[in-house]
């Protein structure tokens, strides 16, 4: 265990008071992890919409951010942490106000670098936006 792993279990279990940004942006915790993969359902609410019903495109990345930065706990090594250097999102379809259904997984990894995606799906499957990141490692007090 190290202490990204160790907090990914306490997420998931709910045992964690979330950063005033997670609070405040609706982005809630996971629902389920493995090394190099995590899982989690996400339910918009309807102040976070479009007037069209919906999403908007900027929340979704901050939902993959999130995501990918629960992905690279996974992997992360026990002495180091972590940053976002890259973040990429394709909208595949449009989202709405619907259940997602929201995956990562380690791409690859290096010393210096953690490579992460995520696809977000609604109910029925469908493709709705794929993300990837790139995560440089940096040693604590680095």
């Amino acid at each position: 265990m190290t202490w990204a792993t160790d907090r990914l279990d306490q997420i998931k279990g709910g045992e964690v008071v979330f950063p005033p940004v997670v609070q405040t942006l609706r982005l809630g915790g996971l629902d389920d992890w493995g090394e190099g993969w995590v899982r989690k359902t996400w339910t918009p609410a309807p102040e976070l919409l479009n007037s069209d019903g919906s999403l908007f495109g900027g929340y979704i990345a901050a939902l993959a951010d999130q995501i990918l930065a629960f992905t690279a706990m996974t992997v992360a090594p026990a002495d180091a942490m972590f940053r976002t250097s890259n973040l990429k999102i394709d909208f595949i379809r449009v989202g709405k106000a619907e259940v997602l259904a929201i995956e990562g997984r380690v791409v690859a990894r290096t010393r210096g670098m953690i490579h992460v995606e995520a696809d977000f799906r609604r109910p029925d499957g469908e493709l709705i936006a794929r993300a990837g990141a790139q995560q440089i490692v940096v040693p604590f007090g680095g």
